[in-house]
């Protein structure tokens, strides 16, 4: 073998490595251009320079004083929670109906939620935002829970591959056993599907966690707000305090960074997994 033949899929390999960095780093770009500015002082928000000299804590000391950090984050969090254990209940639910009880209907059942991940969550809020209101879930945990709930369907099409994945013979031993339906779910199939229950769940917090249009719609006063509304009281007719609202977003956004980091792995597996089919 000529020795260029073997550099070939060494420089390949760099090369595909140098895209990779590039295209982390230009993703990481906003996160860190977040964490810097949030240790300048106001003087400085707006200097060439990138690097906070002086740095300075003045703008977490301002956010941790007056903005309302816990109630926001508690609002987000149970919001979130609600939210991600909602979808996670419809999805192994109709996993586990398509797969077992009604095989039959698995085909058009998943169809219909390709094409409602096609439709924009946009779209609909109107009538979302007069049926809440008319049930008389405004400025509630409900009003922010319950109609997100019906934006099920990317977490129903990954649960419903991994319970097609649970070895068919396991079920059918369960069934010959004489355990019910409830039964085989709880026994057979959650064990079997548990770390993508997780995945799933974490990536369903984290985009409720981000949600932004809804609550702002249906919990507008302040103690019902979430994080992401009251990251926009930093924006007022004087102006905006970008420094304090790069540490308030830092802070906030913490949680979700650790979790992910926590969780990464999953997750992807998850997004693979979901890819094969029986």
């Amino acid at each position: 073998m000529h020795p260029t033949d073997r550099l070939r899929p060494a420089v390949a390999h760099a090369l595909w490595h140098l895209v990779l960095a590039g295209a982390s780093l230009a993703m990481a770009f906003p996160m860190l251009w977040s964490l810097l500015t949030s240790f300048k002082g106001p003087q400085d928000v707006f200097s060439p320079s990138p690097l906070p000299w002086p740095a300075t804590l003045d703008n977490y000391a301002a956010v941790l004083s007056s903005w309302p950090v816990g109630m926001l984050v508690g609002n987000t969090f149970i919001m979130s929670a609600g939210v991600a254990a909602g979808q996670l209940v419809i999805a192994v639910l109709a996993g586990f109906a398509l797969v077992v009880l009604a095989p039959r209907m698995r085909p058009a059942v998943l169809s219909a939620c390709t094409i409602a991940l096609a439709v924009p969550p946009q779209a609909i809020i109107i009538p979302q935002f007069l049926l809440t209101t008319r049930l008389g879930w405004q400025n509630s945990e409900l009003g922010l829970i319950v109609p997100q709930l019906g934006t099920s369907a990317l977490a129903v099409l990954l649960l419903v591959e991994h319970v097609a994945a649970v070895p068919a013979p396991q079920i059918e031993a369960a069934a010959l056993h004489g355990a019910r339906p409830i039964e085989t779910l709880w026994h057979v199939v959650l064990p079997a599907i548990r770390p993508a229950i997780l995945a799933v769940g974490i990536l369903v917090f984290i985009t409720t966690w981000n949600e932004y249009l809804w609550p702002l719609l249906i919990a507008p006063r302040s103690h019902d707000a979430t994080v992401q509304i009251g990251l926009a009281q930093f924006q007022g007719e004087g102006g905006t305090d970008y420094g304090a609202l790069m540490a308030a977003s830092t802070l906030t956004s913490l949680p979700i960074v650790v979790v992910y980091i926590i969780a990464s792995r999953r997750i992807i597996d998850s997004f693979i997994k979901a890819g094969l089919r029986p």
